[in-house]
Order: C-alpha cells, then structure tokens, then sequence
C-alpha cells in the first residue's frame, strides 16, 4: 500500500502536491467563508457595488483591512486615509514574507515573490508548519494550491455576501455589523490573557481614536488611533521584554 502511494507520488508529483494543498487549505476555506460572507454584506450596507466589494477581495485579500476599509467608506473617509490606516494594519504581512522565503529557501524566487502576495495570518500559520513539502520536487505546487484554495473562498465568500445584502432586510444586514466587534474581540482576547499589555495597547488606540475624531475626520481619527495605538504597543511590549 505505501509502495502505491510512493509510486504515485514519483509518477505525477505535481497532482499529489496540488491536492495535499488543497486538502491542508480546506479548513482554512471553512473560515473564511462565513467572514467572508459577512464583509461582503456590510461592505454592501457601506454603499459599495457588487463589483466593487469583490474586487477588493481580488486585489487586497486581507480581511481586518476590508472590514476596516468598508467602514472607513461608510462614515466617508477620504481614499488617503483609508491608503495610510490600511498600510499600516497589514504591515506585518513584510515581516510574514521575509519570514516565508527564509523558510523556504529551498523555492526559487520565481515562486516565492508571487506565493508572498497570497499570505494571510491563517495561510503563514498553516505553512509554517509543513516546511518538509518546500523540500520536495514540485513542493511549490503545494504552497501555491493551499494559498489559492484560501484566495479563491474568500473572494466567492464575499461575492455571495454581496449578493445577500441586496436581498436580506436591511435590519438584519446591520445587525451583522456586531460580527466585526466580534471577531475583533475574539482576537484580542487570547492575547490580552497571555499579556495584559496587549489590552492596554488596545484601551490607548482606542481613546486617541475617541479624541482625535473630536477635531479631525472619522477616517484620520481611526488612523492616528491605529499609528499611535501601535507605537504605544511598541514602547509597552518592549519594555515587558527587557
């Protein structure tokens, strides 16, 4: 029986790595769906078009920022400001790409440079874990179906959200807004019981949001909360590791 499974592997490489990846992306899918079926209803309660919410999936595929960037574009927040707040929010994704390609130093660039583009937090956690297949011949094929199978759920999850919110009530559309707090919540709370400083971060960028939007914009409020809120961060972890 190994022996099949062995020959199989050696006589087409490719397929077998394609669907391992599939497979290792599948509860990923199962995730991403219902977020991603959320963010597209309230994009559209936010006034985007069907094409527009989906092409943000396209071509952003991050999805704190498409929450973020849909609710920015309800309370009329300027293109800059969503640019900069957005930015800023996935600029750990550098850091998960230069983490990714020193993994997998065995992928050549060709490879690495457009695989980086489709990692998500769920995507680098989930390879990070089977760096053995970067090894492997035709191991590139396996990254590139477990990041698609993730890629592809989430814009069809938003596509299908759009469309629910053309034809749901618009009460039950924003009741779904509490999914946002929710999910934002359920985020937060793992790290505040590790360390508490993580709440306190959280507390900060909060009040500077609270007091910027006072005497500025919505949409600059939410990213003077989200800049200073995330230095605060830096000072306040930095001094918990020395």
């Amino acid at each position: 029986m190994e022996t099949d499974v062995l020959d199989k592997h050696k006589s087409s490489p490719t397929i077998y790595m394609v669907r391992k990846g599939i497979t290792v992306g599948f509860p990923i899918m199962l995730g991403y769906l219902p977020i991603a079926i959320t963010y597209g209803v309230l994009a559209k309660q936010a006034g985007m078009t069907l094409t527009e919410l989906t092409l943000m999936s396209v071509m952003v595929f991050a999805g704190a920022s498409q929450f973020m960037g849909a609710n920015m574009i309800a309370v009329g927040a300027g293109a800059l400001e969503i640019i900069v707040a957005t930015f800023v929010l996935n600029f750990r994704h550098f850091v998960m790409s230069l983490s990714f390609m020193n993994r997998l130093r065995e992928i050549g660039l060709k490879w690495k440079a457009p695989l980086s583009l489709g990692l998500t937090d769920e995507t680098f956690a989930v390879s990070s874990l089977h760096t053995k297949e970067a090894k492997m011949e035709k191991g590139a094929y396996f990254y590139g179906a477990l990041i698609l199978t993730a890629y592809f759920s989430w814009i069809i999850g938003s596509f299908l959200g759009g469309i629910l919110g053309e034809i749901i009530p618009e009460q039950l559309s924003q009741s779904m807004g509490i999914a946002l707090y929710a999910m934002f919540i359920g985020l937060l709370i793992p790290s505040v019981k590790k360390e508490w400083r993580v709440g306190l971060v959280a507390v900060i960028a909060m009040l500077i949001n609270v007091i910027c939007s006072q005497f500025m914009s919505e949409g600059w409020a939410i990213v003077f909360g989200t800049v200073l809120g995330g230095l605060s961060g830096v000072l306040l972890l930095k001094e918990d590791e020395s």
